[in-house]
């Protein structure tokens, strides 16, 4: 994964609540198999008429937004079915920063073991990001949300923070813990010489 440490970017504005993951990708996409190549199909039956044209009417296809890489939504971001495909769509369209006041909890986790960082904001504050004109500066080291007159901290368990600025995937997170999961093993072999 790629370490994340400062994104600045304008925000696209999504003004939708309770985006759920069968619109974020709809199901008739899920047939690939890599990780990659979703980002096409991300919003589809928002994005583009039943022809293939796309809808000039829907944020994503204003040009203003074009290579955008922070998303504002409103509440109940990422709800409906698990898939973790909503979040590989998002990122290979070039999302790394989510902004919302609050997530579906599955999504939220898919979200950080896939390189994006979702943000938990208060009403107040993502209605001035919403707002805001110019490019938004999101800092995740010092946890730090800035842009016209926004200069907010949010909040982010350690873990995932180090996640996302150390650019580790479940493997290479797994790996960081090797000496312990070795000596484990080690000791259980000791104790049960049977089993190994």
């Amino acid at each position: 994964m790629e370490p994340f440490t400062k994104i600045r970017s304008i925000a696209t504005p999504l003004d939708k609540v309770n985006v759920d993951t069968d619109q974020i990708i709809p199901k008739q996409f899920l047939k690939l198999i890599q990780k990659t190549g979703f980002g096409q199909y991300l919003f589809f039956d928002w994005r583009f008429q039943s022809d293939g044209t796309p809808r000039k009417e829907f944020v994503l296809n204003h040009p203003k937004y074009q290579g955008s890489k922070i998303l504002l939504a409103r509440n109940n971001f990422g709800c409906g079915s698990s898939r973790e495909h909503a979040a590989w769509a998002l990122l290979d369209f070039g999302f790394r920063v989510i902004i919302s006041t609050s997530f579906a909890d599955i999504f939220y986790n898919n979200c950080f073991k896939n390189g994006i960082l979702p943000i938990r904001v208060g009403e107040q504050v993502l209605q001035k990001l919403f707002e805001t004109d110019g490019e938004v500066e999101v800092d995740l080291q010092n946890q730090a949300i800035r842009g016209d007159g926004i200069d907010v901290r949010f909040e982010i368990e350690p873990h995932w923070k180090k996640i996302l600025l150390e650019g580790l995937d479940d493997i290479a997170a797994t790996l960081l813990h090797q000496d312990e999961i070795s000596r484990y093993e080690s000791s259980h072999r000791d104790m049960n010489p049977k089993s190994s």
